[in-house]
């Protein structure tokens, strides 16, 4: 079954609306490409969706094999290149948590580098992915 999504664009922006929640999100274009830079571009929410991804998929998975766990964050910088401008690079770095433990370490690595938007993106998008341990 898909998940219905909505988009309206009003000007430079659009109100994206995830139809069966009701959230909702907006974005405009970055200020090199024309927009105000107010908020998230829609390539910004592809880097965006990377790292939650990355982050999401270790959580359920960890849960769902008993691995080690707790409270990790990330942070991801988006390279634009072109032309065509196109993402060129989304660099993660993942803070893991504390509790991960050390014989845990590739397997959990794997699995963040396995996320579902990390193997949807196109193989000329470089994801290099780097792990930081308290």
């Amino acid at each position: 079954m898909g998940v219905p999504m909505r988009v309206e664009l009003r000007g430079l922006e659009c109100s994206l609306t995830h139809e069966p929640s009701g959230s909702r999100i907006r974005t405009v274009p970055p200020r090199d490409n024309g927009g105000d830079g107010s908020t998230f571009s829609p390539t910004d929410l592809l880097g965006a969706s990377l790292a939650s991804c990355a982050l999401s998929t270790l959580a359920l998975v960890a849960a769902r094999e008993g691995l080690s766990w707790g409270d990790a964050s990330a942070r991801v910088e988006k390279d634009m290149v072109g032309p065509p401008r196109r993402v060129g690079q989304l660099a993660l770095v993942i803070t893991m948590p504390k509790e991960a433990r050390t014989e845990e370490r590739s397997r959990l690595e794997e699995i963040a580098r396995g996320c579902p938007v990390a193997r949807s993106l196109h193989p000329d998008v470089a994801v290099p992915m780097r792990f930081e341990y308290p």
